[in-house]
Formats: C-alpha cells, sequence, structure tokens
C-alpha cells in the first residue's frame, strides 16, 4: 500500500480496514484480515478504535459483528470521498487482487 496513505491514515491496519470499508460497504474482521493476510487482532483493534470514535457502526448478523461506515457523521462523508479517489490510484493490479474479490457464491448451474 502507499506509506503516505498509511501515515495519513494512522497505521496499515487502519488503512486495510477503511480501504475495505470503501470498496466492500461493509465487512467483518475475519474477512478483512483474510484479504490482507494480517492478524486478525490488529484489524478488531482497528474496526473497534474506529466504532469507538464514530466513523464505524456494527450490527450483529448471526454470530459476525458487520462493520460499515457511520453515514450520519458528516466528516465520513468528506473521508469517503478521500478514500474513493486513492482507490482510483491504485495500480490495477493492487486493485484486483484486494479489492475486486467475489462476495457472494456464484449461483449455480451458472456457466463460468
Amino acid at each position: 500500500m502507499n506509506p503516505v496513505l498509511e501515515s495519513v491514515l494512522g497505521n496499515t491496519s487502519a488503512t486495510y480496514v477503511l480501504l475495505f470499508l470503501q470498496s466492500y460497504e461493509e465487512g467483518h474482521a475475519s474477512r478483512i484480515s483474510k484479504t490482507f493476510d494480517v492478524s486478525v487482532m490488529g484489524i478488531q483493534r482497528q474496526l473497534r478504535r474506529l466504532e469507538d470514535n464514530g466513523v464505524l457502526i456494527s450490527r450483529m448478523v448471526g454470530r459476525s459483528r458487520i462493520f460499515s461506515f457511520n453515514e450520519r457523521n458528516p466528516t465520513v462523508r468528506n473521508l469517503r470521498s478521500f478514500l474513493a479517489a486513492e482507490l482510483e490510484l491504485l495500480p490495477k493490479s493492487t486493485t484486483k487482487k484486494y479489492f475486486r474479490q467475489r462476495q457472494r457464491p456464484r449461483r449455480t448451474g451458472k456457466p463460468l
């Protein structure tokens, strides 16, 4: 990832969390950590910190806590615009590897 972006957002884990959520709209700690092959604990720490500060909100779906941006926070709208612009600047190979993954199973019988 971009070292300047990491310094602006605080650290690598925060960068991963925010870019992931910007790209996929929502996610849980284990999915984010698997995507970037990093520690779940580091991702959970960042998710908790961002939620405590009003950037993210969460809800329970079964036994998983799903996080998304807190759209009621006016600063989040500006942050999302910034993150969208940064996602556009990433190399195509990085975008394809991390931010274009399939989120749902393929429909049964659908050709490849």
